[in-house]
C-alpha cells in the first residue's frame, strides 16, 4: 500500500543511545515507499497518512486506531480497487471534530482544508454530534476497546490497579478532558475504583502538582512518556497498550483493569451527510461491516462490536 505520510509531532529526546531514540520515537509503522525525508523529533510526522493531493475518500479516525489505518486501508484497496488515492486522519476525536466545525487544521506550517467522508469516533460523541449538528446520513458500530494500564517493563512501581495511581511517588499521564474523549471513561473507573476522592486527587491535586501530566495526544504522548521513564503509568486503550507490548515488542508491561472498575467503549463509523465523496463513503462503511475490515481489527486486539 501506497501512502504518503503527513503531520507533525515534535517530542522529547530520550537520555539513552541514538538507536534506542530511532526505535522509540514515531509513527511506528513501517513508511510508504518513496522519497524518505524525517528527523525526529524535529520533524516527524505521524497522524496524517496517505494522499492529501486529489483524494478519492477522505477518513477521520480516533486517533488511538493510529495502528489500524495502513492494514485497513490496504484491504480496502484490494476489496474496492477503484480507490487509490485515499487521506486519512488519526488525530484525537475532539480535534477532528473541532476540524469538522472550523473546516481547517493547521499543523505546524501546513494548512489542511480537507472535508471528511467518514469521522470515527465513541458511540456516545456520535450520538452526540448527530443531535448538535445532524453531521451525519448512516453509521455502524465496529469495534469495542476495554481500558488497561501501560507500565515500564517489570511494573517497577508495583502498580496494582487504579487506586496505586493516586499515590504520591506514580507518575501519571492522562489524556486532558478538554479534548481528549478517553478522559471521560478513565474518570468514569477511578470513581468505580476510589470514588470521587481518587479522581480529585489524579485530576487535581496531582496535576497541580505535576505529578500527573496532562496530554493533548494521548495515543503518542502516553507510551513515549512511560517509554523514556518520564510517566510510571498511563491508562489507555487496552489496543495501545497491546500494540506496544506485543507489535512492537517495546519494554512495557499491562496491567489489567478488572470488569468491574473497567469502561468498555463501543466505536461508531459514520458517513458525512455533505461528504465530498459521498459513493466512496457508502463503500468503506460497507467495508468497515465485512470480515475483512473486522480481521484487521482483532488482528490489533480490538473486540467485535456487538
Amino acid at each position: 500500500m501506497r501512502h504518503f505520510v503527513l503531520g507533525l509531532l515534535l517530542v522529547a529526546t530520550f537520555g539513552a543511545s541514538a538507536a534506542d531514540k530511532t526505535d522509540y520515537l514515531p509513527p511506528w509503522n513501517t513508511p510508504p515507499a518513496g522519497l524518505q525525508f524525517s528527523v525526529p523529533p524535529v520533524d516527524a510526522i505521524a497522524d496524517l497518512h496517505g494522499d492529501i493531493v486529489d483524494p478519492q475518500l477522505v477518513l477521520f479516525f480516533a486517533g488511538n486506531q493510529f495502528m489500524v489505518v495502513h492494514d485497513l486501508l490496504e484491504a480496502f484497496k484490494q476489496a474496492h480497487p477503484q480507490y487509490q488515492r485515499i487521506y486519512a486522519e488519526t488525530l484525537p476525536p475532539g480535534i477532528l471534530a473541532k476540524q469538522i466545525e472550523s473546516g481547517v487544521l493547521v499543523m505546524g506550517n501546513l494548512r489542511i482544508t480537507l472535508r471528511p467522508d467518514v469521522y470515527t469516533a465513541g458511540k456516545d460523541a456520535i450520538a452526540e454530534q448527530q443531535k448538535q449538528h445532524n453531521w451525519f446520513a448512516d453509521s455502524y458500530d465496529y469495534a469495542r476497546n476495554p481500558l488497561a494500564i501501560l507500565v515500564a517493563r517489570g511494573n517497577p512501581k508495583h502498580i496494582e490497579g487504579l487506586a496505586d495511581l493516586g499515590r504520591a511517588d506514580v507518575r501519571v499521564s492522562m489524556p486532558n478532558p478538554a479534548w481528549e474523549g478517553i478522559a471521560k471513561q478513565i474518570e468514569a473507573s477511578y470513581r468505580k475504583a476510589g470514588g470521587d476522592a481518587l479522581d480529585h486527587t489524579i485530576m487535581d491535586t496531582k496535576v497541580k502538582d505535576g505529578s500527573t501530566f496532562l496530554t493533548r495526544i494521548h495515543h503518542r504522548q502516553s507510551p513515549l512518556r512511560v517509554l523514556q521513564g518520564e510517566s510510571d503509568a498511563a491508562p489507555v486503550w487496552s489496543t495501545e497498550a497491546y500494540f506496544q507490548q506485543q507489535i512492537m515488542h517495546f519494554p512495557v508491561d499491562t496491567v489489567t483493569i478488572p470488569a468491574a472498575q473497567n469502561v468498555v467503549s463501543t466505536y461508531t463509523a459514520a458517513s458525512m451527510k455533505d461528504a465530498p465523496h459521498a459513493q466512496a463513503a457508502k463503500d468503506f462503511l460497507a467495508f468497515m461491516q465485512s470480515p475483512a475490515a473486522q480481521a484487521v481489527y482483532r488482528k490489533y486486539g480490538f473486540m467485535p462490536p456487538h
